[in-house]
């Protein structure tokens, strides 16, 4: 029972990986966990979108941005950008992409469970 409890970063339970970046998956208390690291010059429409099968990212996203800052652009035209220690919602119909040379990591509580699968 204590496996599924609680987990250490150093331990995911799956990784998936894709150009530019990784997500790392932690099954826990009957949840999911997703740690995101995404280099320099990762953009979700030109590494996950292949993946995905759909014109905008449709997972939502409900995070902490550790490092790094993240442009988000919405369907409806907004934008954004997540900064390191900030808590962020991203809605489904979004694309976005690292900004600057420093890559992103962010740890996600609700996107992350089916994030990069083949749609």
């Amino acid at each position: 029972m204590d496996s599924d409890m609680k987990k250490t970063l150093n331990a995911p339970d799956e990784t998936r990986e894709f150009d530019h970046g990784k997500v790392d998956l932690f099954h826990v208390g009957g949840g999911t966990v997703g740690r995101f690291e995404l280099q320099p010059g990762w953009r979700w429409s030109n590494d996950v979108k292949p993946l995905a099968g759909t014109d905008w990212c449709q997972q939502p996203h409900f995070g902490y941005q550790v490092s790094g800052v993240l442009h988000v652009a919405m369907s409806d035209g907004s934008e954004y950008e997540l900064e390191p220690e900030t808590i962020g919602v991203i809605p489904p119909g979004h694309d976005a992409w690292v900004v600057g040379n420093e890559p992103v990591v962010s740890i996600d509580w609700s996107g992350a469970a089916t994030y990069a699968q083949k749609g």
